[in-house]
């Protein structure tokens, strides 16, 4: 058995499609063929379904189990190049993350402090739920994963809490709601509403909370976009929710302003999420590096206005690498 048979199954299960695989791992279509057969008859069994032409017809039962070892026979390979290249201060390559879209912005923060830290790694983010984030750590198509603990069903991995998510009300800086710094949920729903599309989890979450209170909404416009929703609010006379941190991170619109959601009071815990077992991928190791300090230091839930005791009782050293920064500003 080569690392490269199992690459070029890889990549046909994933282009669907024999010559695009083959084209992908730049050799011949025969080449490639020839490379599967000899692995299915080393191995004593078919892993492709057969038909005709280029087309992929599906795998046998055989065949996706072969696969699911080959990913992770790639993905340890891949590791272990990443690990030799971190024991010589040389980490380079690309740290794969999955992420909800309401933590679009506490990625800076994360982000900046793997850069300081590891200036050779690529990070790539995707924006994506939580069926996708636990089909892309299954398949080692992602590193980690940045969501919703209670409810992520991410299958069995570690998870480390990063940060509270609680919930405002953004609505124009009008007279109609001067001197106030909050709103029920029951109130809300009598307002002119700009929401998430009911797919989004973050959509689902705020619908079980109107349902808590007995109330239904009917929102005026639907989008995939947090920050669109929040041009309806700046622009138009319509209100929507957003995670309260979006009003420090990155801050306001001009002519809105965020009223504390209460009655009742509803929070998510955040958690970064990778693969459970002793081993640790590297570029999984460099973002779990980011969140043991993150946690332990408690800079992040600061940066984000969080004053429980929780909070308060972590060591109040700040992060070098953000000190450094603002002493920066301060002197520009």
């Amino acid at each position: 058995m080569f690392l490269r048979q199992f690459k070029y199954l890889v990549a046909v299960v994933e282009e669907e499609h024999f010559g695009r695989a083959a084209s992908r791992c730049c050799v011949t279509q025969p080449s490639l063929s020839s490379g599967i057969k000899q692995l299915e008859l080393e191995l004593g069994v078919p892993i492709f379904l057969r038909g005709r032409g280029q087309r992929f017809h599906g795998l046998t039962a055989e065949g996706e189990r072969v696969t699911n070892w080959a990913r992770r026979i790639i993905s340890y390979c891949d590791a272990m190049k990443d690990e030799i290249k971190s024991m010589q201060n040389d980490l380079h390559g690309s740290l794969r993350m999955g992420a909800m879209p309401s933590m679009s912005p506490i990625l800076p923060v994360l982000l900046q402090m793997v850069r300081e830290q590891h200036p050779g790694v690529l990070v790539d983010v995707h924006f994506i739920g939580n069926e996708a984030m636990k089909l892309g750590l299954d398949n080692f198509t992602l590193d980690c994963a940045l969501t919703y603990i209670e409810r992520a069903d991410l299958g069995r991995r570690n998870v480390m809490p990063i940060y509270t998510e609680k919930l405002s009300l953004l609505v124009p800086d009008t007279p109609e709601f001067k001197n106030r710094t909050n709103i029920t949920w029951e109130e809300a729903a009598s307002l002119p509403l700009a929401l998430l599309r009911p797919s989004m989890h973050e959509r689902r979450f705020v619908d079980r909370v109107f349902k808590k209170v007995g109330v239904t909404p009917c929102p005026k416009v639907e989008s995939e976009s947090i920050l669109h929703l929040m041009f309806q609010v700046q622009f138009t006379e319509l209100c929507t929710i957003i995670p309260t941190h979006f009003s420090r991170m990155p801050g306001l619109h001009a002519g809105t302003k965020a009223l504390d959601l209460i009655d009742p009071v509803m929070s998510q815990e955040v958690g970064l999420f990778w693969a459970e077992g002793d081993t640790v991928m590297p570029m999984a190791r460099v973002m779990v590096d980011v969140a043991k300090v993150l946690h332990k230091t408690g800079e992040l839930r600061r940066l984000l206005g969080e004053t429980t005791e929780h909070v308060e009782a972590k060591t109040s050293t700040p992060n070098v690498a953000v000190r450094n920064r603002k002493a920066q500003r301060q002197s520009a």
